[in-house]
């Protein structure tokens, strides 16, 4: 694939072409890969800069080490935020050639601050259109706890406060939001891609596939005029003029230039995103009964760990987790590809095992286990790092300071650590007293049956939303030394109002700890306290949906 594309390069004079991971819907998990089919790179989130004599892959700090083994060879790695492609393209000359749209304009001027010429070309990567249509679906308001009409009403009030006409919503996650459906067009998350105009008054537009909609559902899209994916410019040349918001980050440049040809462009965050991080009462209550699904499913996978006497490997443990989670009748599928890394592919952040990489484990690596699951009706996203050995203390002592930075976070006073930004220093202390650290966020949003990586919100460095009522985040602190082991601990954990009013974070997730790795001195009294709590509530969630032998092991780790 990369002859050809360097072959395309050169036949249209061109210095190099950049390729993104997201599709045009700019989505995290996609069926099409073109950045992987180029690289080899399977991970989340990157993109590739082929030039004439050079390629580059630009990823971020989780992905160095899996993209270094799966595209070194071809490859030279970049980090970012450390690098981009302006840093490296110093003659401003250069012609490099881009899909307009898979980028938006800002993220074409953060990775080359205008110091190139830019040029609008589409490479056909030929990947195959599905064969089989996904129909979407709706969920009523005992699920979702609102109204599409609710919802709807509330973006009208912000378009009229900022003197917004239309509004377009390109990201597809936004819409099901709104809408109140959902679909199967995404490997992992419970989306049908479409993308929506919202005009100031009167029916809304949502362009779709068609066939994806099935005929007894059209007529309860009374509202709604349903028109086909390609009809941007035909819809928009029938509006008077006027202003035109979109969503800045998932708004294509292609999608740009048909609507700033005709009205004036506010650039901004959608709405949506703010509106969706705050979940109400029923959304949180259907999150919490996925959680204690999902936490009976997962301990009784680490109870068979515990005790399996058969050789082990990761592909064998990821199978094995899966086959838990699906005797729960709620069980959609998984809400991520499932890490299972053992020894020195547990420090791999984002590790997935394939027939090279798969190891069979030994009594002294421990296993990080990273997985979740889109059950009716939640989102879950849990990580355990465990061991069926005896472990060095020097892996305890690492283990329990990552356990010291998520009890932290979880009895962080939100009064005062009111942002990401505050709370993910908390995270990092114990670690970064010994001189270690590591580099991914603490903490991402969850959606509610959607996305499992959502924002604004999230616990890291640059991240200064403000926390609020009904916000569902991730606590996952971790350390990880390179060729030997890696360490993660991750809850699930939302935000309420406790009996003084104030605001606290609470556990969504009910999986029990890795007793066996803590090194209890190094644990003060409020923190043994929470652990004792922590088992203890996990054992009153679950204990009824296990066996004697579960529950007898579950017991023992109150202490």
């Amino acid at each position: 694939m990369i002859k050809e594309i360097k072959r395309f390069i050169y036949n249209n004079n061109l210095d190099g072409y950049i390729i993104p991971k997201n599709d045009n819907y700019f989505t995290e998990y996609s069926k099409i890969n073109n950045l992987a089919k180029v690289t080899n790179f399977t991970g989340s989130a990157g993109f590739a800069l082929i030039l004439k004599n050079m390629n580059y892959l630009f990823v971020d700090g989780r992905y160095i080490l899996q993209a270094k083994d799966q595209s070194g060879r071809k490859f030279k790695i970049l980090e970012i935020p450390y690098f981009w492609p302006k840093d490296l393209l110093k003659i401003h000359n250069y012609k490099i050639g881009f899909n307009p749209k898979l980028f938006t304009k800002i993220t074409l001027l953060k990775y080359f601050e205008n110091k190139v010429k830019l040029l609008p070309f589409e490479i056909n990567f030929n990947n195959k259109s599905e064969k089989k249509i996904n129909s979407l679906f709706s969920l009523n308001t005992s699920i979702t706890g609102e109204s599409s009409i609710s919802k709807i009403n509330k973006i009208r009030k912000y378009m009229n406060k900022n003197k917004i006409n239309y509004l377009f919503i390109s990201a597809g996650e936004n819409v099901n939001w709104l809408l109140n459906i959902r679909g199967k067009d995404l490997p992992n998350s419970p989306l049908i891609n479409c993308k929506l105009i919202i005009p100031e008054r009167g029916k809304i537009y949502l362009l779709i596939n068609l066939e994806k909609i099935p005929n007894f559902l059209k007529k309860n899209l009374k509202n709604i005029i349903l028109c086909k994916e390609s009809d941007l410019l035909k819809i928009t040349s029938n509006f008077r003029n006027g202003n035109f918001c979109i969503d800045k980050n998932t708004c294509s440049l292609f999608e740009e230039n048909i609507i700033s040809s005709k009205f004036k462009i506010a650039r901004k965050d959608d709405p949506i995103y703010n509106l969706k991080s705050v979940k109400n009462k029923i959304e949180i209550n259907n999150t919490l009964k996925a959680h204690i699904e999902d936490g009976i499913a997962v301990t009784k996978f680490l109870y068979w760990f515990k005790f399996q006497k058969n050789k082990l490997t990761e592909k064998i443990i990821e199978k094995k987790l899966l086959s838990f989670r699906k005797k729960s009748k709620n069980f959609l599928f998984s809400s991520f590809d499932t890490i299972a890394g053992s020894g020195p592919n547990g420090a791999i952040i984002h590790y997935k095992s394939n027939n090279k990489s798969n190891r069979i484990l030994n009594k002294k690596d421990i296993l990080l286990i990273d997985s979740g699951g889109q059950y009716k009706w939640g989102t879950t996203d849990v990580t355990r790092t465990v061991s069926i050995g005896k472990i060095s203390d020097n892996i305890k002592n690492n283990f329990t300071r990552v356990l010291k930075g998520h009890i932290g976070v979880i009895t962080c006073n939100l009064e005062r650590k009111y942002n990401g930004h505050l709370i993910d220093k908390l995270a990092r202390k114990h670690l970064i007293n010994v001189g270690l650290n590591y580099s991914h966020g603490t903490g991402h949003g969850v959606g509610f049956f959607l996305n499992v990586h959502e924002g604004p919100q999230s616990i890291s460095k640059n991240n200064y939303v403000k926390i609020k009522k009904g916000m569902i985040l991730s606590n996952e602190p971790g350390y990880y030394l390179e060729k030997k082991y890696g360490i993660r601990i991750e809850n699930l954990i939302y935000v309420d109002r406790n009996k003084k009013n104030k605001l606290e974070f609470k556990n969504m997730t009910f999986v029990p700890i890795d007793i066996d790795l803590i090194n209890y001195e190094m644990l003060n009294k409020k923190e043994k306290k929470y652990l004792f709590d922590y088992h203890l509530d996990v054992y009153s969630k679950i204990s009824k949906f296990l066996n004697n032998k579960e529950k007898k092991w579950l017991i023992s780790l109150i202490k």
